[in-house]
């Protein structure tokens, strides 16, 4: 595997699945394979979750790790071409991705959206400079449009927790039913990408045993490229009837009906936070969110709380899910 952005890169889920639990069994049998190479990990944004838990799978794996946050540790950057450099960025993306390139075998990068200008976020113009000038294999850990080590994490946090409607039996064997998977909009106080919500459905859908539900205010509607063939309805009340999992998440407009309100808080109603009565309307579901979450706003703090909240499990997971993807990548090498 040369790169790692979108949920086709993994290949098979059942393939990446079995190997996630027998990684999980035996975290270091792969040690082997990244020693003497190196991990450099770029932060162009904050990060506690994706950085603990990516410089665990490698070290795990044997791997030497080099972190390196671009806002603190080093130049500014310029990002596009034909800028006059007469201000405060010392140093190009383009020269500094190939030196970069130099002191490392693998290059995890993490640059959110601008949420200004939505053809150059969805473009992906910093992760792709990467892939196009370190040299490297290049994964993606979040970008302007994705984050595919969140959404493999939560497939197999899902995965490990199979629901039943009588004690015993799979929802997947009773009649055909399949579990049922509602991703939720939830308010925030500032503008959020859709890199998780991208992603989430993306990785939902490609699982053939999932039922995916989106549900949102009108005119948040997610790309078509990523949510192509997801069921959408508008009523939360209705979206959340039967669920088995809820996975709340702000995302800040999409610009996909209008593109001039790209980026933009176009909706606050904060009957939209997940509380226990939302949560009274599904099948004893269970809650999950990223994180990190702002309490009763995103959800109250008694559903956060609760023994249906697998949000740390999910953070688990992450390391988990790296580990698989920089075990293929080294295997490649």
């Amino acid at each position: 595997m040369k790169s790692f952005i979108n949920v086709e890169d993994i290949g098979p889920l059942e393939k990446a699945l079995a190997e996630a639990m027998e990684i999980k069994n035996d975290r270091f049998k792969y040690q082997h394979l990244g020693k003497n190479k190196t991990l450099m990990m770029i932060f162009f944004n904050n990060s506690l979750r994706t950085r603990l838990s990516t410089q665990k799978a490698a070290m795990n794996l044997g791997m030497n790790v080099i972190v390196l946050d671009v806002n603190a540790g080093a130049w500014k950057l310029e990002t596009e071409r034909g800028v006059i450099m007469d201000g405060d960025k010392s140093e190009h993306l383009l020269e500094a991705i190939p030196v970069m390139g130099c002191y490392c075998d693998l290059i995890g990068v993490r640059s959110f959206a601008g949420l200004t200008d939505r053809e150059y976020d969805y473009a992906e113009t910093v992760l792709n400079q990467f892939i196009q000038y370190s040299g490297r294999p290049v994964f993606a850990m979040e970008t302007a449009t994705v984050h595919p080590l969140q959404a493999f994490a939560d497939l197999i946090t899902i995965k490990e927790n199979p629901v039943t409607a009588d004690g015993n039996q799979p929802l997947s064997n009773q009649n055909g039913r399949k579990p049922k998977v509602v991703l939720t909009w939830a308010p925030h106080c500032r503008a959020l990408p859709q890199a998780v919500p991208n992603s989430f459905a993306q990785w939902m859908l490609a699982d053939k045993d999932i039922d995916l539900v989106i549900t949102h205010p009108k005119g948040y509607e997610l790309d078509p490229k990523f949510v192509a063939g997801a069921q959408v309805e508008y009523d939360q009340k209705k979206a959340f009837e039967g669920a088995d999992f809820i996975y709340a998440k702000n995302w800040s407009n999409p610009g996909v009906t209008n593109r001039a309100d790209y980026g933009k808080i176009t909706c606050d109603d904060r009957s939209w936070t997940v509380d226990t009565e939302h949560m009274s309307w599904t099948n004893n579901g269970k809650f999950m969110h990223c994180l990190p979450v702002r309490r009763n706003l995103i959800v109250t703090d008694d559903v956060i709380e609760s023994a249906n909240s697998l949000v740390i499990p999910e953070a688990a997971n992450r390391e988990i899910s790296c580990s698989v993807v920089l075990k293929r990548m080294l295997e490649a090498l």
